[in-house]
């Protein structure tokens, strides 16, 4: 055991700081001071800068809305999918794993010209926050729908059909035994589809309009014009903080539930 860990041991850690020292450079590039020392005003700053504000609504409201929709119509697909026969299911299903693989330029050429030609037949989706819901959601539902569908491939057709013998209705069964036993691959889909559209720039650069400019997109735009400000590290390590604090916070709260 010794030995293994002798080996291990500084493989671990090598990879630990290769993962997360690129973050420790950020944090510590928005704590620099020019006179020297260590200072907050950065991150005082974040949310007085008109622009950053604005690109930080936009990048919540965009996750939040995307996410909200493919949650959604990603958990009916999967169920339907696992669920229900029809003709060309099974090439469905593998069509379903297209944008898991394919690069995001390709998705985001495809959805933009899309938009140009409804655009020019029928005068719809001129590029704005709606465009870029419906990229993102396009994007989102697949990943959704698989988790979830899965999930159900496991053991809820048994738990159902268990249900259904001992005389629950369709709705019943709907109710109280397939929602709660999908409903951690519905958290893990819905929290996916967040982070991919929180992390996103070449689908929301190819949909967005000129009043919904998202933090990626913004950045884009500073880095063009020389190094970001530092408002753009401090906001960077308050989203890397917020999301360590909540991954160890769900697993110590699931280390207390299994001790119960």
């Amino acid at each position: 055991m010794k030995k293994y860990l002798m080996i291990t041991g500084p493989i671990a850690a090598a990879l630990f700081i290769f993962l997360y020292l690129p973050l420790f450079s950020v944090a510590s590039a928005s704590l620099a001071d020019p006179a020297g020392g260590i200072s907050f005003k950065a991150f005082a700053n974040v949310f007085n800068d008109p622009a950053l504000a604005a690109a930080v609504k936009n990048t919540f409201l965009l996750a939040v809305c995307s996410t909200a929709v493919a949650t959604v119509l990603g958990t009916m697909l999967g169920y339907g999918l696992n669920r229900y026969r029809f003709p060309g299911k099974r090439l469905f299903n593998q069509v379903l794993h297209v944008p898991v693989f394919v690069p995001d330029v390709v998705l985001a050429v495809s959805i933009l010209a899309f938009y140009v030609v409804l655009r020019q037949k029928f005068g719809l989706f001129e590029r704005s926050m709606l465009t870029m819901i419906c990229a993102h959601v396009t994007v989102q539902v697949p990943f959704v729908a698989i988790i979830v569908r899965s999930r159900l491939e496991v053991w809820a057709a048994t738990y159902e059909e268990a249900a259904a013998d001992l005389g629950a209705s369709s709705g019943q069964r709907y109710r109280k035994v397939t929602i709660p036993l999908i409903k951690p691959s519905i958290l893990a889909g819905s929290l996916l589809a967040f982070t991919l559209s929180l992390s996103d720039f070449v689908i929301s650069f190819s949909t967005a309009g000129s009043k919904s400019t998202t933090v990626p997109i913004l950045l884009y735009s500073q880095i063009g014009h020389g190094t970001p400000p530092p408002e753009f590290n401090a906001l960077a390590t308050i989203v890397i903080a917020t999301g360590s604090l909540t991954a160890i916070a769900f697993a110590l709260l699931q280390r207390s539930r299994k001790h119960m």
